[in-house]
């Protein structure tokens, strides 16, 4: 498929949706075509202690996000590639952008974990207009190593320090980027703008990172985030939050 974006994202990355959603505002603007593929941050983090590097609802999650990128991968495979795109669009929604549902309140690795099910799944599929059937890919791992050729091809792309999304940009001679992480939507006149800054400095061959490990929690609604003001400001190092006593924060 010939794509002006190739956009590497793992559906359960509060990151790479905030930002999925920004390059839908600049597809709409400037009619650019956008390659939705995958990379798992569990296969990336496959030889990590999960007890030792990450909170405890992490390992949950990430294998909730392996699970859903294998029905999007039977989704691509039987109903081309365009259909990943309303797909990834409703599981973020659901995800993301819904409040939390007093009927999860079970603790987060519970919720993280029911991601990866088919009473979750199966409704989502339902709005984007595919079979339930694909949901029997949840625990097909045969799937995982078209998922694993992918997030190798993201990561050579960018180098291996790096979390989601990765964005390569007028594939395959153009620049390839992980990020731009972003908390907040920008305004739809800003969001091309955004768009041009970003791709500008990633053009210049000299250029190597920008970068600062405070952030915002993402402005979405799942996490309870405030959609319109600037939220707390937290520390985020190797892929999540830092705790000032020197221990991982869940």
């Amino acid at each position: 498929m010939s794509a002006t974006i190739n956009f590497y994202f793992d559906p359960v990355c509060p990151f790479a949706w905030m930002t999925s959603k920004w390059v839908r505002q600049v597809q709409a603007q400037r009619d650019y075509t956008v390659d939705w593929r995958f990379i798992s941050l569990r296969l990336i983090n496959a030889e990590v202690d999960y007890d030792a590097h990450f909170p405890p609802e992490y390992e949950a999650g990430h294998t909730a996000g392996l699970r859903l990128l294998r029905v999007a991968a039977r989704a691509r495979a039987e109903h081309g590639r365009a259909s990943v795109a309303g797909l990834y669009a409703a599981l973020g929604a659901h995800i993301f952008d819904a409040a939390p549902d007093p009927a999860d309140q079970r603790g987060e690795g519970g919720v993280r974990e029911r991601r990866g099910t088919r009473g979750f799944v199966e409704p989502i599929l339902d709005e984007a207009g595919l079979p339930r059937a694909l949901a029997q890919a949840l625990d097909d791992e045969s799937w995982d190593r078209g998922i694993r050729q992918e997030t190798d091809e993201a990561l050579a792309l960018t180098g291996k320090d790096v979390g989601t999304p990765i964005i390569h940009f007028e594939p395959p001679a153009g620049v390839a980027f992980f990020g731009p992480v972003i908390s907040r939507l920008p305004d739809e006149d800003s969001a091309a703008k955004l768009w041009d800054h970003v791709v500008g400095l990633a053009r210049f061959p000299g250029f190597a990172e920008l970068k600062r490990s405070l952030r915002e929690q993402p402005q979405l609604a799942a996490l309870r985030g405030n959609t319109t003001t600037v939220g707390q400001q937290e520390d985020w190092q190797g892929g999540r939050k830092a705790d000032p006593s020197g221990r991982n924060n869940p």
